[in-house]
């Protein structure tokens, strides 16, 4: 029975990154589940109050992307080790980055899709209850028409690599035993 490789610290993301990875990984996957079922609900105070909800997460989800974001950008992420790397096939390399990358534009563009669609639609987002945010476009019914289905399959495609990524990260940690998942599980070596 092949062991997990031992990760060392100095390969293992910050706390801080971490902490980001994990508290936007639990707001991606509530404001998805909260979406999905929200839609299939009548005209009702609870679809009202979950659309608030969903729209104040996608608020949050933004700013908490732009700081990880920030970040990652001042503070870069430690290189895989060359142990991995080795381990892994080219077109492995190739899709995860691919995937990271296109995680980091869809934390991004689902939120914002999703606020130019509530804009369009003449519905503002009032953040908890108490602040306005501008209108991110004017109005527009036409707009709004072709938003929302844009802002639910760039959802459903982020929950898609999300899946990807979960399925990766525990294929690397239960067949590679290569340490992989580890570099970001806190408590985990």
């Amino acid at each position: 029975m092949q062991t997990t490789v031992p990760v060392p610290g100095s390969v293992r993301y910050s706390g801080l990154a971490i902490a980001f990875h994990w508290v936007l990984a639990v707001a991606i996957v509530v404001a998805f589940c909260v979406g999905f079922y929200m839609t299939g609900l009548s005209m009702s105070p609870t679809r009202l109050k979950l659309y608030n909800w969903h729209k104040w997460a996608g608020v949050v989800i933004l700013a908490l992307s732009a700081a990880r974001l920030l970040w990652r950008l001042l503070k870069r992420p430690p290189a895989l080790p060359d142990t991995i790397v080795a381990g892994m096939p080219r077109w492995q390399q190739v899709a995860h980055h691919a995937t990271h990358g296109l995680l980091y534009l869809l934390f991004f563009a689902v939120p914002l899709v999703g606020w130019a669609y509530s804009s369009s639609a003449g519905f503002p987002i009032v953040l908890f209850g108490t602040v306005p945010l501008p209108d991110f476009v004017t109005p527009d019914k036409a707009l709004a028409e072709v938003l929302k289905p844009i802002h639910r399959w760039l959802a459903y495609t982020l929950a898609s690599l999300v899946v990807v990524h979960i399925a990766a990260a525990l294929k690397h940690h239960f067949i590679d035993r290569d340490g992989l998942l580890a570099r970001m599980v806190p408590g985990l070596r």
